[in-house]
């Protein structure tokens, strides 16, 4: 093994460890483990300052994900919208294609919670022809997302076959990988690993910071090496109770995104995914923070405010509301200020 597997195979996945290091009681954290896994790796592990601080809560087994029956496992109806093994076909011109079933870190407000290191594998070679096979055929289809699990916790190799594969269907455009590595995992994003991204452009990669906490001389490192090989950088965060639902957290973070060349891309809100509801916060919260960054830092700090909808209908923005129409061509704009401000459209 690697250098960066190494370290992988060093996480902590039990209660009882985490309990010997920070002096927490593991047992009710025991049933939790059982149905929803957990992994946190030494370095990600290091960033934690005590329990209950923001990074904890993303990572740390909580007894209230069990409590949560109100929602469904599967809210986005992805399985349903899976025409092959592996594959989600949503919107008519892109696909998502989940190619691992692992992450370096599991975290506790995951989208696909139900199946996120819970199942084996789905990069069998059965899974990969069929749903190259599914792409090849389908000349709308110009934009691959590979995801999981996250797609870079397969070796160089593998990664690379599926995107050597990927290249050689004439209609697809653009391929766009999703990964939290550099978060989590930043000795995963190797100089080696990064020579070979740069032979499949136009390749993008959309990576997952939530907290400025989690913005270090290592994970700035692994997004400068990504950038230098000039892979495009965006990033989606999660808006998380207790973990970066306060304007000031939200826009320091977004500032500090930009300060190591990723792009603030998408603010979601919470799917409403079973055994997440503790971290679930109100639309309003969301639209408060869209509020402080408009005007008070700049425009590049300033990503989309989404819910994607229940039942596979897609992604919507959500905006504070600026205009406000008053007679003929006359408008109210509403400015950073809050002011009201006159202007005139055409008629």
């Amino acid at each position: 093994m690697g250098k960066w597997q190494n370290i992988l195979a060093a996480s902590i996945t039990s209660p009882e460890q985490l309990a010997r290091r920070f002096g927490i009681d593991a047992e009710p954290l025991l049933r939790v483990v059982q149905r929803y896994p957990m992994r946190i790796t030494p370095y990600y592990l290091n960033l934690i300052n005590e329990p209950g601080d923001p990074l904890w809560r993303q990572c740390v087994p909580d007894a209230r994900e069990l409590e949560d029956d109100l929602q469904q496992e599967d809210p986005l109806r992805e399985e349903i919208l899976s025409p092959v093994p592996g594959l989600i076909h949503r919107y008519p011109d892109r696909v998502v294609w989940l190619v691992s079933s692992t992450c370096a870190v599991y975290c506790r407000f995951c989208m696909r919670k139900r199946q996120v290191g819970c199942v084996g594998a789905v990069t069998g070679k059965v899974q990969i022809s069929a749903a190259l096979d599914y792409i090849a055929s389908r000349p709308e289809i110009r934009d691959v997302i590979l995801s999981g699990g996250d797609p870079l916790l397969l070796d160089d190799d593998a990664l690379e076959e599926i995107l050597a594969r990927l290249r050689q269907i004439p209609h697809l455009e653009i391929i766009r990988i999703g990964s939290r590595v550099p978060v989590t995992l930043p000795e995963r994003i190797t100089t080696r690993l990064c020579r070979m991204l740069k032979r499949y452009h136009p390749l993008y990669i959309n990576t997952h910071f939530n907290h400025p906490l989690e913005i270090t001389a290592e994970s700035a490192t692994a997004c400068a090496r990504l950038a230098d090989a000039g892979i495009p950088l965006g990033n989606q965060t999660v808006l998380l109770k207790g973990v970066n639902d306060n304007p000031g957290v939200m826009k320091r973070l977004m500032q500090l995104l930009l300060k190591i060349r990723v792009k603030p891309y998408y603010i979601h809100q919470m799917d409403l995914v079973k055994g997440t509801g503790h971290f679930r916060t109100r639309v309003e919260q969301g639209l408060e923070i869209m509020e402080s960054l408009r005007g008070h830092t700049s425009g590049m700090a300033s990503p989309y405010y989404v819910i994607d909808l229940e039942g596979g209908k897609g992604k919507v923005p959500l905006l504070p509301d600026y205009v406000k129409r008053v007679g003929g061509n006359v408008l109210l704009v509403r400015n950073y200020r809050g002011e009201m401000v006159e202007y005139g459209d055409v008629d």
